[in-house]
């Protein structure tokens, strides 16, 4: 992967979707003369538009908004390929201007990337038919006695993580702890703000409820049938996992009315915001009501003041405190 060089100043505006994300940093974007780097694991995909609520095509690609449209559905997008993306994409940029709700990008960016050895589908299954034959505990067992660290932060049901820690220590005999702890940063904490768009929970689902009834009035299954036709299978893994497409995709193969399932796609939306909602209240996200763009411009641009004056940033304790409210 390609070496960033860290921003004078990364500002990253993000929370749940249905909160007002693209509309602050499209405002943020015209004021600082930046370009806003979207940070949505969905937005890669060509012709994904109205399901993953896009922006419209005439402000894409720089105007103002960035790293859209990527790849084909059918082609597998990893945080790897969206690093080096990113990395092309702020070349010589002294501050960024990062908005999206892909918690793994940003986990990506403000904790490093884990840079140990890939999978090995011999060691997998062959750990899978131990635990059939013997248990999960005594692969937990197993783990304590050459990763403590690890043992200890995965809970012995975790039968994913187990098979994982294990697998790194056979493929390279060193402890995935070890390996975890080579991640390094790409954003400097000191030197990154992150913002967010307050809105009661009642507001948001009222907003996604809306938003999906209107990506169906305007042209959602259309979309969902061009695809279709297009390529065989229509999406990938990755892609496949965005809320509606399948759904819709298995309505139309059923012939029943894609249109039925719009409360599933409604709840599942919801349930989407509500998860990061609760990674959000985990982060030092400032929160700004809909109303006090204003006032984040200000944040923003006083931030920029200290980065040039070499002052640290200093945190708005008020405006942290806001996530006990969401």
């Amino acid at each position: 992967m390609k070496k960033f060089s860290t921003p004078e100043l990364a500002i990253v505006i993000t929370g749940p979707t249905g909160g007002g994300k693209a509309n602050l940093a499209s405002q943020m974007a015209q004021q600082l003369e930046l370009p806003v780097q979207v940070m949505d694991s969905m937005k890669v995909y060509r012709g994904m538009d109205i399901g993953s609520a896009k922006p419209l095509p005439g402000s894409r690609q720089g105007n103002p908004f960035q790293l859209i449209d990527l790849v084909d559905p059918w082609q597998e997008f990893t945080v790897f390929d969206w690093l080096e993306a990113l990395s092309d994409s702020v070349s010589g940029a002294s501050s960024w201007l990062i908005s999206g709700g892909t918690s793994f990008y940003l986990h990506a960016l403000r904790e490093g990337i884990f840079s140990g050895p890939g999978a090995d589908p011999v060691i997998r299954q062959r750990l899978a038919a131990e635990i059939e034959q013997g248990g999960l505990d005594r692969l937990h067992q197993r783990l304590g006695e050459v990763d403590t660290e690890a043992a200890e932060s995965i809970h012995p049901h975790d039968r994913k993580r187990i098979i994982r820690a294990l697998e790194v220590y056979e493929i390279s005999q060193e402890p995935i702890s070890v390996w975890h702890r080579r991640r390094v940063p790409i954003l400097d904490p000191d030197r990154t703000l992150l913002l967010g768009v307050c809105r009661s929970r009642e507001q948001i689902h009222q907003r996604i409820e809306s938003r999906v009834v209107s990506m169906f009035e305007t042209g959602w299954i259309e979309e969902v049938k061009s695809l279709l036709a297009a390529h065989d299978p229509p999406w990938g893994r990755t892609a496949g996992q965005s809320i509606g497409y399948q759904l819709i995709a298995d309505a139309l193969e059923e012939q029943r009315d894609p249109r039925q399932e719009i409360e599933k796609i409604q709840a599942q939306t919801r349930a989407t915001a509500r998860s990061q909602l609760v990674w959000g209240r985990k982060l030092p996200i400032e929160w700004f009501t809909p109303q006090e763009q204003p006032q984040a411009m200000l944040r923003v641009t006083g931030a920029i003041e200290s980065m040039k004056r070499g002052d640290p940033l200093e945190p708005d304790r008020l405006r942290l405190a806001r996530r006990d409210e969401l």
